[in-house]
Formats: C-alpha cells, structure tokens, sequence
C-alpha cells in the first residue's frame, strides 16, 4: 500500500478506538476522522458528497430522518405509553409475564421503527411501571435492549446495520422479511426461555403493589386520538409501500421522507414539533462514517482487503459464511455495530461478487447482519440502543455498569449467533 492509505488507515483507527472507548463523542471522533481524511486527500468533496460508491449514503441519511420524523409524531400521541400499562395490567402484576409482554412489544416495534427510537421511547415507562410493583428496572431494561436488537434484525428498517446493508447490497425490505424475519421469530422465542433463567432472582411478587397497577387506566396515556389515527394511518401506508418496492420502485428513503411530509402536512403538528425527536447526532454521525470508509476505498485499502478475503475463503462459500457470522458477532461485541457494518459492507459485497453474485452468495449479506445485529448484544457498547438504555438508567439513578450489562449479554450472544449457523447452512448451503 502506498504512504497515503497507510496514513488513511492509522487515522480511521484511531477514530474507531475514539469512537470504542468513549473517550471522545462519537459523533466528534467521526466528524473528525472525515475532517483529516479530507484534509490529507484521501478523498475529496466530488467522491465524499456525490460519489454512489465512496461518498456519503443519502438513501441510509434520509430513510432514518423521515422514520424518525414519523415516530416523533407518534410520540405525542402517547401510544407506547398506553401499550406499556397494557402490558403491565396483562400481566396482572407478575413480573416475568410483565417482562415478555415488554420484550415483545419492544421486538415488534423495533422492527417496525428503529430500535434507538424503540427504547427511548419504551425505556421510561419501564421505570414507571417497575416502581409501581417496587421491581428493580435495571433487568427490564438490559432484556428490552436486547429484544429491540434481536427484533430489529428482521426489517430493512428495524436496526441501522441493516439500511447499510440493504443499500450496499441492493437488498430490498422483502429481502429481509423473507430471509431475516423468519429466524428472528425463533431467536425470540428463544430469548424469551432465557430471560426466565437469565433474570429469575428478580421476579418477585408484591400482590399489593399488582393491585395499584391494576387501577391504572391505559387509555389516559393517549393524549390525541385524532392524531394517533392519523399517525397510524401514515406509517402503515409507509410499510406498505416498502413492502411493494418492487413494484412501486421506490427507494424506502423516498417513501420515509414522503410518509413524513404528508404526515406534518395533514396534521396540526408543526414542523418544529416534528423534527424536535430527530436524532441529528446520529446522522451526522453516520455521515462522517461513510466518509471515513470511503477514503479507505479511494485510497485502495478495502479493495486489497476484499482480494485477501476472497483468496483465503479460496471461494468456498460454506467457509465465508461461517467466518463472516463468527467474526460480524465478535467484533460487533467491541465496537459499535454501525461503524462495523459501514467498514465491512463494501469488503462484502466485494465477496459476494467473487462467489457468483446475487444467488447463492447473498449468504454473505445475511451472515453479516445477523452476526452484526446479534453481536451488538454481547457488551454494553455493542449496540446504540444498549447505549441509549445505560444512559436513561443513569439518569434515573438506576445506574447500569458495562460488567452487568455484558454478563447477560454475552450469554445471549453466543446463543443466538450459534443457532444461525445451522439455519445458515441448511436453508442456503
């Protein structure tokens, strides 16, 4: 390699350990690794802001700005609010049956939403409830992380990782469904038998406490019905349209952008409301990322290393697809999952090339995201959500260490990535 992509590879690295450790913001880290890779000229603005394969992913950006203008809208509507009460009465006060209802609620809107969005917003009634059966909320709230990842995994939209694959891959919402869904319901299935055993010293139950739960009335969460309907409305038009893409033939990022304008514009909600829940450090972050590894490309890092990658799988695609799950599912348990999938996906679709192309090699793409998805949470810092979850805790003066956090995790992890490899191998190898 020549002095610049040495240079261009020691400042990514350094940005991904900033970013690893905390020690800086990553959304500093990230604007920051971009801001030298332009000032070195290992890329440029022409390559970093217009630029399909080396540049910033404005499909990824905007699918992520309208879905989270739609949620914000959905949020003063006080809908998940009303589905945690309901879930807790259902529950009629038992704590492991509160814990299920709350993990599937949050897989299942995860993969409707994205699974940032999913936590925040399910998180801080956890506590309310948790409070009223005097249940400790750390455990609720580590289970809930990692139900928002595993049900994230099965929707183009439900987990970041996955619109980066989706858009490197050419992979469409029905892809996942088809591909992701099905085993997603078998890990939560799973998941829910290990929570049981993972978390049983906490459920301890207070018929009291049940009681007042019991006399809560859910329906005065909803704020406004009017624009819950409509907020409903929207986003089921939004789903249907990314599920009849190939047919419609547009890109989920247009019909995001377009659900969440006419939702604003049908609605009394005004525009500062609706942008007033956009996570603007994460797409911003997202930027300086695609940056980043685009200078690796220009600079010809990533290109040697998909030629090595595809030289020592020696095409072997059974081989490829183990090592990319096992080592998607190690490495996504250090480092953030995002950073990771934006990092690998070009070596990816590099492989998948080098083994036939679309077909049987799309292998490569579902052993990626589920390593990635299922990765992110073995540790604390695997996942955004995990991240967005120890922050509401502190918060909340229930503090939730990296050690507590990963020895539930860790356990989940290699549970639920060994039980893709069969499911890997058999319905595609």
């Amino acid at each position: 390699m020549t002095v610049l992509a040495w240079v261009t590879v020691a400042v990514f690295l350094l940005a991904y350990a900033l970013i690893a450790s905390e020690k800086v913001h990553r959304v500093a880290a990230a604007l920051g690794g971009a801001g030298i890779m332009l000032l070195i000229h290992a890329t440029d603005a022409g390559a970093a802001f217009f630029s399909e394969q080396t540049g910033i992913d404005w499909n990824v950006i905007f699918l992520l700005l309208g879905m989270m203008v739609i949620v914000g809208v959905l949020k003063q509507t006080g809908v998940f609010e009303y589905l945690a009460i309901w879930a807790a009465k259902r529950a009629r006060g038992r704590p492991y049956r509160l814990m299920v209802l709350l993990v599937v609620i949050t897989a299942l809107a995860s993969a409707l939403l994205d699974n940032v969005t999913t936590v925040l917003l399910i998180a801080p009634v956890t506590f309310l409830v948790c409070e009223r059966l005097a249940l400790p909320a750390a455990p609720y709230l580590i289970a809930e992380a990692m139900a928002s990842n595993i049900g994230g995994a099965s929707t183009l939209v439900g987990d970041p990782p996955n619109i980066i694959i989706a858009s490197r891959g050419g992979l469409s919402f029905n892809d996942f469904l088809v591909h992701m869904a099905p085993m997603v319901l078998v890990l939560m299935i799973v998941f829910i038998g290990l929570c049981r055993l993972l978390f049983r010293r906490f459920f301890v139950y207070d018929p009291e406490r049940a009681a007042e739960v019991m006399a809560l009335n859910e329906r005065e969460a909803i704020a406004d019905r009017r624009l819950l309907w409509q907020s409903l409305a929207v986003l089921a038009l939004v789903m249907a349209a990314f599920v009849l893409h190939p047919v419609l033939h547009y890109e989920p990022s247009v019909v995001a952008v377009l659900g969440a304008g006419v939702l604003v514009a049908a609605t009394r909600v005004t525009a500062e409301e609706a942008i007033h829940e956009v996570e603007w450090p994460t797409l911003v972050f997202f930027a300086g990322l695609f940056v980043m590894v685009g200078s690796l490309v220009e600079t010809g890092v990533i290109p040697q290393l998909s030629k090595a990658a595809a030289e020592a799988t020696q095409g072997q695609l059974g081989l490829a697809t183990m090592l990319l799950l096992g080592a998607s599912g190690g490495l996504s348990a250090i480092v953030d999952n995002i950073p990771y999938v934006a990092t690998m996906s070009p070596i990816v679709a590099d492989l998948v090339q080098a083994n036939g192309g679309n077909g049987p090699a799309q292998v490569l793409w579902w052993a990626l995201a589920f390593g990635a998805d299922l990765g992110g949470n073995a540790t604390a810092v695997g996942a955004a959500a995990n991240v967005v979850v120890l922050g509401i805790a502190a918060r909340n003066g229930t503090p939730i260490s990296f050690w507590q956090f990963t020895k539930y995790g860790l356990v989940v992890t290699v549970v639920t990535i060994a039980l893709c490899v069969p499911y890997l191998w058999l319905r595609y190898l």
